[in-house]
């Protein structure tokens, strides 16, 4: 059985030991394991060992990690592939940047709604200045953004959550095309 740690946090260190001295003192031998455990916790101001467990365990389950912060640097560098109108200029030639840059392309996509493939190129075909929707298509399929149906050639857009990265270049170009 592997062991899990536990931390335990003293405020007061001398309040601490005078306590851990006070149940030490109390007992006729040498405890064992558990009642030193279960010293250690009450010294800590837990009921008991079991106490203390259960409450590290709530506490993880509660505090829940932060999301990642955006890379407002690499952000700010896929924002300059898009024009005032939130159209792309060119496809970049990072890997990373043209996987972001899908993003926002992908959220322009209408949600829900089945298209064909003369459809969704012809978006792209807007959305786009360098003449090629046919990479942005079959890289949003790779990518999972969109799936196509094999035998139809029909396209959906699908629900997934952006990164926090792709989460920042979809609000600026929002805002950049109301403005």
């Amino acid at each position: 059985m592997t062991r899990l740690t536990q931390s335990l946090q003293v405020n007061d260190l001398s309040l601490f030991a005078r306590d851990l001295h006070r149940q030490l003192a109390a007992e006729p031998s040498l405890p064992g394991h558990l009642a030193l455990l279960n010293m250690l916790a009450r010294a800590g101001g837990y009921r008991n060992y079991q106490h203390l467990r259960a409450q590290t365990a709530a506490e993880a389950r509660i505090t829940a990690p932060a999301p990642p912060a955006a890379d407002m640097t690499r952000v700010e560098t896929a924002l300059r592939y898009f024009d005032a109108a939130g159209r792309m200029l060119s496809w970049p030639s990072k890997t990373n940047l043209q996987h972001l840059c899908l993003w926002g392309l992908w959220s322009r996509l209408p949600a829900g709604q089945k298209m064909s493939e003369r459809q969704i190129s012809a978006l792209l075909k807007d959305w786009h200045l360098f003449g090629d929707a046919a990479i942005l298509r079959r890289t949003m399929v790779e990518l999972g953004l969109v799936s196509r149906d094999a035998g139809v050639s029909v396209y959906l857009r699908q629900e997934v959550t952006p990164p926090a990265d792709a989460r920042a270049l979809i609000r600026a170009l929002h805002q950049r095309v109301a403005a």
